[in-house]
């Protein structure tokens, strides 16, 4: 039996059959306050239970039975009670009564007493048996005590792996709160808890996250840092508790619907992390607490796991909000480049971001990913990339083109790759740049490739910059008719392009 009051009640009603009792009574030691409350009778009259309950005796030779003995350690027989200097009963018919210390190292547990309403008294064998019963009790309380704190040890650890599981699994930072949350209401028995988070731009505490709450009083909290029991907490970095709220309300008087809560107990624990103050952990209570330093412990263990996650969640946004400034940083080059290629090459104005967003537009019709996409977008900014080693007087030539500028022409797809492949960065937007002048029959360059040996992307590209290329004005042509340029296209499929995707295609530009 690991229940402390279960074995404290069947051990005293085994005590009330030896000894042949009437009553059994056991006061438990406050060390704190250095006083034994009524805590377990057995035995006696219902009408006389709760005035027992309200009993409690200083730790003094003059303070009854109970004090005496908690006082001078030693064992009580009392023939004649109700003589005893101090004697306090709530039951008129007690005449006589044995009361023995429970003990365990040393440290005062309780007093465990005895009493007869009839009969004779005790005898000395009694008060030998009694003391046997303490010695078991005391043993009782012992283990339970033990098991009940390794039980709670326990349940702590699972807790705290609990919250690190949470810090370590997810990267969204209401989802961690929402678990620390729980396990401070549950583990550390409190009513209501919430995290008011410090934001290093308006430099106020925020609200983040709740729980236990009646209402939605801390919903809409923006507090100064200084002000209040939470931005005291942060301003001061140490733990801020107030056990008597209604007596001390101080700034959450300010809240009406906060005062509604009835709360009483109170703790501020600032959340530190690379000494930095990231927020506040609060903690209320509707009754008086008696933490222990355990519990302590691990509230600001808790505290600390909080800190830990919410600068773990500042510095992913930041580094997500780098990541995304260097995106679109990068992404801005290329266009510019692919700007500076247009003016380069004497293409029409616009010529690389139409054919980039025609791809987009027809690869997202064929199902192509958005992950995919981005890909793709960099590649058709990029196709031209490999003409900075065309000599400017063969790419903007205006006669007939020698054996010897083809293969520099052709080289192009060539030089793309040599280029960009040895940026990492750039590697999965190659297949444009390396394959767009590739041919569906494989009479294409720079390798030959036919059919699906081209990559699906510069197979849609292909159609889109030829298509692009004859809709355009040209210094040694007009731009031709879409009816004209439609027609070409679709003649041109099976040979030049891939017949599915001139189907999509011209669908799409109707």
């Amino acid at each position: 039996m690991l229940d402390p009051k279960e074995q404290l009640k069947l051990l005293f009603q085994s005590a009330l059959q030896a000894l042949q009792a009437d009553e059994a009574e056991f006061f438990r030691y406050d060390a704190a306050s250095g006083e034994l409350k009524g805590e377990m009778v057995l035995g006696i009259d219902p009408a006389y239970s709760s005035e027992w309950k309200e009993l409690s005796f200083p730790e003094s030779p003059s303070a009854g039975p109970v004090g005496w003995v908690a006082a001078r350690r030693e064992a009580l027989n009392l023939p004649d009670a109700p003589t005893f200097p101090g004697w306090v009963t709530v039951d008129p018919r007690v005449h006589s009564g044995i009361w023995a210390p429970i003990e365990t190292e040393g440290r005062l547990l309780g007093v465990f007493g005895l009493t007869r309403t009839r009969g004779s008294a005790f005898s000395s064998q009694d008060v030998d048996l009694l003391l046997l019963f303490a010695n078991q009790a005391a043993v009782a309380m012992e283990n339970a005590r033990l098991f009940t704190e390794t039980e709670l040890r326990l349940r702590r650890m699972s807790s705290s792996r609990s919250i690190d599981t949470a810090i370590t699994g997810s990267l969204d930072l209401r989802v961690t709160l929402n678990v620390l949350l729980d396990q401070v209401t549950t583990q550390l028995g409190m009513d209501a808890a919430d995290v008011l988070l410090f934001n290093p731009h308006t430099k106020l505490l925020e609200f983040a996250a709740a729980r236990g709450f009646r209402s939605r009083a801390l919903q809409n909290t923006r507090l100064q840092v200084g002000k209040g029991l939470a931005g005291q907490a942060a301003l001061e970095r140490e733990i801020v508790h107030i056990s008597d709220l209604v007596g001390q309300p101080g700034e959450l008087s300010k809240s009406p619907l906060l005062g509604r809560e009835d709360f009483v107990e109170y703790y501020g624990v600032p959340l530190i992390a690379k000494a930095q103050i990231k927020g506040v952990l609060e903690v209320f209570n509707r009754r008086h607490l008696e933490p222990d330093p355990e519990w302590m412990e691990f509230l600001e263990t808790i505290a600390g796991q909080a800190a830990i996650a919410v600068d773990n969640a500042s510095l992913f946004d930041s580094l997500q909000r780098t990541n995304l400034d260097l995106t679109l940083a990068f992404d801005s080059t290329l266009e510019a480049l692919a700007r500076v290629l247009d003016l380069r090459n004497h293409e029409p104005e616009g010529h690389t971001l139409r054919v980039t967003e025609l791809t987009l537009q027809i690869s997202r019709v064929l199902g192509i990913g958005e992950a995919d996409l981005v890909h793709l977008r960099r590649g058709a900014l990029l196709h031209d990339v490999g003409d900075l080693g065309v000599p400017e007087a063969v790419l903007l030539k205006a006669g007939p083109l020698n054996d010897r500028e083809w293969n520099l022409i052709r080289r192009h797809p060539v030089l793309a790759h040599e280029l960009l492949s040895p940026i990492e960065f750039l590697r999965p937007a190659l297949d444009i740049p390396y394959c767009h002048h590739e041919k569906w029959d494989g009479t294409g360059y720079p390798r030959g490739l036919a059919g699906e040996q081209i990559p699906n992307g510069a197979r849609i590209f292909a159609v889109v910059d030829v298509w692009d290329a004859l809709t355009s004005d040209r210094p040694f042509r007009e731009a031709w008719s879409l009816d004209r340029t439609r027609k070409y296209v679709w003649d041109n499929a099976g040979t030049h392009f891939d017949r599915s995707i001139v189907e999509i295609f011209l669908e799409s530009v109707s």
